[in-house]
């Protein structure tokens, strides 16, 4: 019997799920292999020889015989590319590869995932500011009537000069369908290994697709999801669900930097309440009221009382204050030694 070497069967492995890119305008990049796994593709890196830049290539990898999958992968390629946003991976291209797996190409984000980038801030406040960051993103899709609902800092990405960017919409729910000739034909790229789960759709009329969400799946991630998706009530999941996501996001943040203040802790209270309505309405509220503790002022999830109002007054006026003392005691010890 001939035994055949691991590393020989890597090789064969990595030539079976490599694709073909024999007539398309994108060749892989030296690194062989994928860079990312999924639950229905594999991404690949690549250089555009086009344009000469590299990007991330999603490919499905799995039989898809009545091509659901494949409308799948496509319908989640169009709803990046309607997330135009600097917080957001964007889309180039989308399309059928020579072999005949659907695949599309996006920006190719080089940078550390949150939970690695987060071990190397120390400042509170850079911390904040990152989050500040992802709210926006996270805002900038509700309002283009998209939802996550798998915000976690492994999806999302600190590129080299800091930017922020919200990665994973796989299990995105689309409030608002966008229009069906939004997807031109081509390749679509997106480093962070875009989950590679199918897309779900909780919209009342399914899509041509047929990537509706039954009643009862659970989408998410443990520890991360709301108590509404953990229940797999996905007709009532909204954007308070991806508020409860960025304030579990917020409280990583927090639990890897010093003990919050008690006012960071009320925020991020407020944004994980078991139910929806007693969370922050939006993603755009709560980074208002963490834009409000930045500013020094009382953050909304914690209410103002005067002991309070004389602590932020005392933080503020600090060198103030013990000039006063200081002069206040020098006086005193004057006025004491004059009567002697």
């Amino acid at each position: 019997m001939t035994w055949i070497s691991d590393r020989a069967i890597d090789r064969l492995r990595l030539a079976a799920e490599s694709p073909d890119l024999s007539t398309t305008r994108y060749r892989l990049a030296e690194r062989i292999g994928p860079i990312g796994r999924g639950g229905m593709g594999l991404v690949f890196l690549a250089e555009d020889q086009t344009l000469g830049r590299r990007v991330a290539l999603k490919v499905l990898d799995l039989p898809d015989d009545a091509g659901d999958l494949a409308a799948r992968l496509l319908r989640e390629a169009r709803v990046l590319a309607q997330l135009e946003h600097p917080g957001i991976v964007p889309v180039h291209d989308a399309g059928t590869l020579p072999d005949g797996r659907v695949f599309y190409a996006m920006k190719y984000v080089e940078g550390s995932r949150l939970d690695e980038y987060a071990r190397k801030l120390e400042s509170p406040a850079d911390r904040l500011r990152i989050f500040l960051r992802i709210c926006d993103a996270v805002a900038f899709a509700h309002s283009r009537g998209v939802l996550h609902r798998d915000l976690k800092p492994e999806n999302v990405m600190v590129g080299p000069f800091g930017e922020v960017l919200v990665m994973d919409w796989g299990v995105a729910k689309i409030m608002q369908e966008p229009p069906a000739d939004s997807l031109s034909g081509g390749a679509t790229s997106r480093h962070d290994a875009v989950a590679g789960r199918p897309p779900e759709d909780a919209n009342p009329a399914p899509l041509a697709t047929g990537s509706s969400t039954a009643a009862g799946t659970v989408v998410g991630t443990p520890g991360y999801m709301s108590p509404e998706q953990a229940r797999g009530e996905t007709a009532t999941v909204d954007q308070r669900s991806d508020v409860y996501g960025l304030g579990m996001i917020l409280r990583f943040l927090l639990d890897h930097g010093s003990r919050p203040a008690a006012p960071l802790a009320a925020i991020v209270a407020k944004a994980t309440q078991a139910h929806p309505a007693q969370r922050y309405s939006s993603a755009g509220d709560l980074a208002a009221d963490v834009t409000r503790y930045l500013n020094g002022l009382p953050p909304e999830a914690y209410p103002d009382n005067f002991l309070r109002q004389a602590g932020r007054f005392l933080a503020r006026h600090q060198t103030v204050v013990l000039l006063l003392l200081a002069y206040m005691l020098v006086r005193a010890v004057l006025i004491l030694f004059s009567r002697r």
